[in-house]
């Protein structure tokens, strides 16, 4: 299964093409002016097959140099078989549209970009023939941005700041700079930030955070993870409501009891439990008929 950081490390780049632009300064290379960039069809399959697609796919115009293709790939840990794909990728493009074709490689940790860094040729050492060297960005050339002023003049750089720095200390004050200059951003501009921030996030402890400030700084947004944190904290009060009911009326509260009632993420039932916990003659009593 695809995962969530997989997905807003290479999407990002397809809400904002203009994107690798502004990264290539950090990646030392010098790219000419884009003057267009346009999203094309990630599925590389041939007629007789086995099923290939680049995660991002977008075409690039440039005034100085024409145009060139860029395929932009997700890489969350070190796998022996990308490499190949991704030669795969880059000829079976050239060959297509007959355009340039460049690979960036997005990570999240230190070891797996510099392991999709290095240049792998599909030859013997003496006869390399074609070498491919992708470039990488990840937490070792990402910026670190941390002053919200700096984040909001460029606020998908931020995210995607945030999103290559999620396992690093650093990730709290990008995380915290970023969120103050979303305040101040247009609804439909912050929406996406916020989700691909979310996404890009996954499961580490930093996800926890930025629900906070999400749901501190942010709370006039309506995106999905904002009507998940808010609903969570319902789920929040309304346990808490159950449990100060019956601590009120003096009920001896158990730690089965309480476990199951802060355990509870269905509104309904709490509501529920709420009602009994005003007749209840024992706390396990809420339960009745569950």
């Amino acid at each position: 299964m695809v995962s969530p950081p997989h997905e807003a490390m290479h999407r990002i780049f397809q809400h904002d093409p203009g994107l690798f632009s502004r990264v290539s300064r950090f990646l030392g290379v010098d790219i000419p002016i884009l003057v267009k960039a346009t999203a094309l069809p990630t599925d590389l399959t041939e007629a007789n097959p086995v099923e290939r697609r680049v995660d991002t796919l977008l075409r690039f115009e440039t005034a100085e140099q024409g145009p060139f293709l860029l395929a932009v790939e997700a890489q969350g840990k070190k796998d022996p078989g990308k490499p190949a794909s991704w030669a795969y990728y880059a000829a079976y493009l050239w060959t297509k549209y007959r355009l340039p074709t460049a690979l960036l490689v997005v990570c999240q940790d230190y070891p797996t970009a510099r392991w999709a860094q290095q240049p792998v040729s599909s030859g013997p050492p003496q006869l390399p023939t074609l070498t491919l060297r992708p470039l990488v960005a990840g937490p070792h050339n990402m910026p670190v941005i941390t002053d919200p002023e700096e984040a909001r003049a460029d606020l998908v750089l931020a995210s995607l700041a945030a999103i290559t720095h999620a396992a690093d200390p650093a990730v709290d004050a990008i995380l915290k700079a970023l969120s103050t200059a979303l305040r101040d951003a247009p609804e439909n501009i912050a929406d996406p930030i916020v989700e691909f921030t979310a996404q890009g996030l996954g499961s580490r402890p930093a996800k926890h955070l930025w629900r906070n400030l999400v749901a501190v700084d942010l709370s006039f947004y309506k995106s999905y993870i904002s009507e998940e944190i808010r609903d969570e904290g319902r789920v929040q009060r309304g346990a808490e409501d159950v449990l100060v009911v019956l601590e009120q009326r003096g009920l001896d509260v158990s730690d089965d009891v309480r476990g199951r009632i802060t355990d509870c993420t269905d509104p309904e039932v709490l509501r529920r439990w709420l009602a009994r916990a005003v007749t209840a003659p024992k706390a396990e009593e809420i339960f009745e008929d569950e």
